[in-house]
């Protein structure tokens, strides 16, 4: 196959994928956009601006009320389970309580913006001493979803956590007061 095959295959197969959705959500029959749901989420983390630098498997689970296309509350549940290093380990998991925007593209595409707070529980065993930490801190994300069924959407999205440390905790070894967390989860969320 020649280069501009080759070119040509690739062209018509991108926009199949994206198309998909579209023509999908054209034949889709109508929901309630209102209503209470729940949620399942995966996914991964890196840790940065903390001690910790350590990429690592997140697990989600929630639940919310849409109000209408355009606006949502939530209840979450995140553990990150443990991450670190050599010297430097910990466990972490929390609720967050998150207002949710979203734009719908098409009946069945949207992007969303999210914000609120994230109550966390920070165990961290560093250099000879153990401590924990409950903090409450912003939590900011985005996303896309895509509604598969009338009562089933997938998502996809990327969130930031904060959480705060003590840096004269731990002998005074920690470099500043605590890591961010960059997340991306996909899930399933099921609406009543």
């Amino acid at each position: 196959m020649n280069y501009k095959a080759r070119i040509a295959c690739a062209s018509v197969l991108s926009a199949s994928v994206f198309a998909a959705p579209v023509a999908f959500a054209q034949g889709s029959p109508d929901r309630d956009q209102a209503g209470p749901y729940i949620k399942g989420s995966y996914g991964g983390y890196k840790a940065h601006g903390g001690e910790f630098d350590d990429s690592n498997d997140l697990y989600g689970a929630g639940l919310g009320y849409q109000f209408n296309e355009f606006f949502a509350l939530e209840a979450n549940y995140v553990d990150f389970g443990n991450f670190g290093e050599d010297d430097t380990k910990a466990k972490l998991k929390g609720g967050a309580l998150v207002a949710i925007g979203r734009l719908p593209v098409t009946d069945s595409f949207g992007v969303y913006a999210k914000a609120g707070a994230f109550a966390a529980a920070l165990d961290v065993d560093a250099f000879d001493e153990d401590e924990t930490y409950d903090d409450v801190s912003p939590v900011i994300g985005a996303g896309v979803d895509f509604r598969i069924t009338e009562r089933l959407t997938t998502f996809l999205e990327y969130n930031r956590y904060n959480v705060d440390i003590d840096e004269d905790d731990f002998n005074g070894q920690l470099n500043n007061d605590g890591p961010d967390f960059d997340t991306a989860q996909v899930g399933l969320k099921f609406q009543f």
